[in-house]
């Protein structure tokens, strides 16, 4: 298990300022946030690099905060794979072996045993000059997972690796979680790669961790406008809600929407693109207002809007409605969207179940 708990550091012009949260023994945690946020800062002083000015790190128990990085038993991948260039790629593996003392034949045995586990046991007799980027990565992540840690650090591994060779390398770190499961906690600012490998999910912005907790959770619910929009929920809004029955009622530029609970008074409120199904012909109301919520468990209003843009995602589309007040973003499957017929300039409604709206307090963006 790893625990950190309020967390300072000061570099320069930029603080990491009181980060805490907790991932549990074999859990794989990612960290999301823009660049410049401190990502790579904290991962370096959770790994001894940096010493802290404030807070504290704990491993399986143990306060390791004083520690240095090599009594820590941690690997660390790094978004350049820094292999060493004199070195062949079974050398590059056994070097963190060699380091803390490990017999020859065992070392010889753990570097043939991670090499075949990572793929690359056909290049251990190999210099690293000729290897791509993918096999680069993978020699760096044998090296780091060749010492057994007690946690692996990986800061984006797949940021400067060409579509194909990412999604098949992090198909095979996913796959190497489940069958060794080691605690790895991994920094990106690709939410897709953040969807795909983690079960915890902690967000970064300006030195502050936002939210942190398991991956619906953040995704579904997050807990400020900056989470929402981050998580790529698009559709945020600020609005004024008030007890209705069981549920709420959220005021809208465009008219009034159901959520079925959240705080009252000033909140923010976020639907997911997917969530949002476009009708048309569009409800018996004018553009820009709501049909009455009907307070029932059908859709939450049909706002009555118009197409203003469309754009191909691939599996989806992507439509824009306006309203006039709000605007509201659509992600169509493309069998739904072909057979829609939808057109930019077309009067249509966005309609949405009480269960899609997630309430929370405002408190700026």
């Amino acid at each position: 298990m790893v625990r950190v708990d309020r967390l300072s550091k000061r570099l320069g012009d930029f603080e990491l300022r009181g980060v805490s949260f907790e991932l549990a023994t074999g859990d794989y945690g990612v960290l999301l946030g823009p660049t410049g946020c401190g990502k790579t800062v904290l991962l370096e002083t959770i790994a001894g690099i940096n010493r802290p000015e404030g807070g504290a790190v704990w491993l399986d128990g143990q306060d390791v905060t004083r520690w240095p990085p090599e009594r820590r038993g941690i690997g660390f991948v790094y978004q350049r794979s820094m292999l060493f260039p004199n070195l062949s790629v079974r050398d590059n593996v056994a070097y963190g072996l060699r380091y803390h003392g490990v017999a020859r034949p065992d070392r010889a045995r753990r570097v043939q045993r991670v090499a075949e586990l990572v793929g690359i046991g056909r290049l251990l007799d190999r210099g690293v000059e000729g290897l791509s980027g993918g096999e680069s990565q993978k020699v760096a992540l044998a090296r780091a997972l060749a010492i057994e840690p007690r946690i692996l650090l990986l800061d984006e591994p797949l940021a400067p690796l060409d579509p194909p060779t990412k999604d098949a390398l992090c198909a095979e770190i996913a796959a190497l979680h489940r069958q060794l499961g080691t605690t790895i906690l991994h920094v990106t600012h690709d939410q897709d790669e953040a969807r795909v490998l983690g079960g915890q999910i902690g967000i970064l912005r300006d030195g502050r961790l936002l939210q942190f907790g398991p991956k619906d959770e953040v995704f579904d619910r997050p807990n400020s406008p900056f989470v929402a929009r981050f998580v790529g929920t698009e559709n945020v809004f600020r609005a004024r809600a008030e007890r209705q029955g069981a549920g709420l009622r959220l005021q809208l530029g465009c008219g009034a929407v159901l959520a079925k609970g959240g705080p009252e008074g000033d909140v923010g409120l976020c639907v997911r693109p997917e969530l949002i199904s476009i009708v048309a012909p569009p409800p018996s109301a004018a553009v820009g207002e709501s049909a009455p919520p009907d307070g029932g468990g059908g859709a939450t209003c049909g706002i009555a809007g118009t197409v203003d843009a469309i754009s191909d995602r691939g599996a989806v589309v992507r439509v824009e409605v306006a309203t006039g007040h709000e605007r509201f973003v659509v992600l169509e499957p493309k069998r739904e969207y072909a057979a829609s017929g939808l057109r930019v300039g077309q009067a249509v409604g966005v309609s949405f179940v009480p269960e899609a709206v997630h309430v929370f307090r405002w408190e700026g963006d």
